[in-house]
């Protein structure tokens, strides 16, 4: 190969190198212990976390079009897949994800992801859920005087994604986290995501930690000061024993939760979740503005705003001082 075209085939090589450099995906930096210099207060992020079933709608998910399609009652089928899943040792979660398709194919039914998520616009709401996240972002942006705090709302749970995707409100969660399948990989659907009730947690130091993308691992340690949204700044909703686990570890690191009823039901579970000190407040599950539940959550908020400020203050003077060099 003679020299001309030798620097011909150098030249396209490295044109080649650096078009395949600017396509390929960018990976966030890893997290480092040293400092960085920080020019504006950067943690002015407020979280609001929700379990789905029993929390957002009155009843599981599956109940309202999955079972119903497939001629199965929901009491009975609960029941069955609790004794399969005490029979078997085997994990509830896993089981009834499981038994959800092993009794659509004996009924001769075949339902994919699209039906899922065609399933999703049939699931009921608790009164004022669909209104809920604007009427939140609302009193957020008229309290925060002049902080410019962000709000972020989150979905953590058991349930399936694919029918939360459904719905009317899932374009209103910054992140969702769900129990999901894999289609097409054996003969049923196999189980590709499982959210336990402690599983949960994992979740909450995604959210915490900044570190959303299921595909990294969050057990690098990162110091408390660079993580981006501390617990203290969180709200967990939920509504009984499976959201224990979220509650408590949110309550243990500084972050709050409130236990919800459905409305007219007995507040007995959530009576018992505050006098364990699992939750700040309990409320029915109205929410609508100015009921029980709106007011107290914006007590919760207007405590975050004001923790807030003074964090930020806080801040500002340490950087003062570093920069005039007081003693």
């Amino acid at each position: 190969m003679d020299r001309q075209a030798r620097r011909t085939r150098g030249s396209d090589d490295a044109a080649a190198h650096v078009r395949r450099k600017e396509t390929r995906a960018v990976r966030p930096a890893p997290v480092r212990n040293e400092p960085r210099v920080k020019h504006a207060y950067e943690k002015k992020t407020i979280a609001l976390v929700y379990d789905f079933d029993g929390t957002l709608c009155p009843r599981p998910m599956q109940e309202y079009a999955f079972l119903p399609k497939i001629g199965v009652d929901a009491k009975a089928f609960w029941a069955e897949s609790n004794r399969i899943a005490l029979e078997e040792g085997a994990d509830p979660l896993i089981t009834y994800m499981h038994l959800l398709y092993k009794k659509a194919k004996a009924a001769g039914v075949r339902i994919d992801r699209d039906d899922l998520v065609a399933q999703g616009r049939k699931v009921e709401l608790f009164p004022g859920v669909e209104k809920w996240f604007d009427e939140i972002d609302a009193y957020i942006q008229e309290c925060d005087h002049g902080e410019h705090v962000a709000v972020r709302h989150y979905l953590i749970s058991s349930g399936l994604a694919e029918i939360i995707e459904g719905t009317t409100i899932y374009k209103r969660f910054h992140n969702v986290f769900a129990s999901e399948y894999w289609f097409e990989a054996y003969d049923l659907p196999y189980p590709k995501r499982v959210i336990t009730d402690t599983g949960k947690t994992q979740y909450l130091f995604r959210i915490n930690k900044g570190v959303e993308n299921l595909g990294e691992s969050i057990n690098q340690h990162m110091p408390e000061n660079v993580r981006p949204i501390p617990f203290s700044h969180m709200i967990y909703f939920g509504d009984g024993d499976t959201d224990v686990p979220s509650m408590a570890v949110m309550r243990k690191n500084g972050g709050h939760a409130i236990a919800v009823h459905a409305p007219g039901k007995s507040k007995e579970k959530g009576t018992e979740l505050f006098k364990a000190g699992r939750c700040d407040f309990f409320a029915s599950a109205d929410y609508r503005r100015d009921s029980e539940l709106w007011r107290r959550t914006c007590l919760l908020i207007d405590r975050m705003l004001a923790d807030i400020r003074v964090e930020e203050e806080i801040w500002r003077l340490g950087r003062e001082i570093e920069r005039k060099g007081i003693a």
